[in-house]
């Protein structure tokens, strides 16, 4: 059996590749593997016990997890007989060469340690990145995941979440407040126009009761007199339904009380000079 398993496969330069060589490997590889799993459910467990964030726990495991997975790679070379030491040499000299190819790589990785460490955004955050809105699914250090109200997973490089403006809904607050813009002719009664907007939000059970809605008349618009409808929920992922379904309540509304809203108009005034 010892004869066997020390059977040279593969032999090249200090690499010597044989039966018991591949074994050490295939354990290092499924007890790495059933490690990590274990340390998945730990910090699971410990973030419902413990009343912790998910977000941090998942940012504990997910640096223990590259941390591990790189040792485990260095292990699994020197068992091939690969020195890496020689190997992370070249290897430099090689990074200088592509390093102007390789940059929105390492620009991403970089990011993506700052956002694991940074705590910018957190797993089941809800964000808005390149005017698409999105809850977090899962922050790697290439891109993050997403899952948009179209119910489609969606990579984002971590790069944007780093350099451009990105809204997280859920950074400071449980709730957010919603705005609609609404415009009635001249001449409207715009303490009834005010009371019917309160009323389309009052007995919604997505809007919340306090902070109170308000009303914000705020302008005297080109074709019309302008409101804004102000509104606080919890319920941000679904937001944008929330608002249509307010608006269905205004029109209709606004229709049973015969108040309209207008098209924008334009007035022309022309004037014939006699010619003398």
């Amino acid at each position: 059996m010892r004869a066997f398993l020390e059977t040279t496969l593969i032999s090249y330069d200090n690499i010597n590749i044989t039966f018991f060589v591949i074994l050490k490997m295939a354990f290092l590889i499924i007890f790495t593997y059933i490690l990590l799993r274990l340390l998945k459910k730990f910090f699971k467990f410990q973030s419902k016990k413990k009343n912790l964030e998910y977000g941090d726990i998942y940012s504990i495991y997910q640096i223990i997890k590259y941390i591990l997975v790189t040792l485990v790679i260095i292990m699994l070379l020197d068992m091939l007989g690969v020195n890496t030491t020689i190997l992370l040499t070249s290897s430099a000299a090689l990074l200088v060469g592509v390093g102007l190819g390789l940059q929105n790589i390492f620009k991403d990785f970089l990011s993506g340690i700052v956002l694991l460490f940074g705590k910018v955004i957190r797993i089941n955050d809800i964000v808005q990145v390149d005017n698409e809105i999105g809850k977090v699914l899962e922050i790697n250090l290439r891109a993050t995941k997403i899952l948009t109200r179209d119910n489609t997973n969606l990579l984002i490089p971590n790069s944007k979440f780093v350099e451009e403006n990105v809204i997280n809904w859920t950074l400071d607050e449980s709730n957010i407040r919603l705005k609609i813009e609404v415009g009635v002719a001249y001449g409207s009664d715009v303490e009834l126009v005010k009371k019917l907007l309160l009323e389309a939000v009052k007995d919604h059970e997505e809007v919340l009761k306090q902070p109170a809605p308000f009303v914000r008349f705020y302008n005297f618009g080109n074709s019309s007199l302008d409101f804004q409808l102000f509104f606080w929920t919890e319920h941000i992922f679904g937001m944008e339904n929330l608002k249509s379904d307010i608006r269905y309540k205004i029109d209709q509304s606004f229709r049973n009380h015969n108040i309209t809203i207008p098209f924008p108009q334009l007035t022309l005034w022309m004037q014939n000079e006699k010619n003398t």
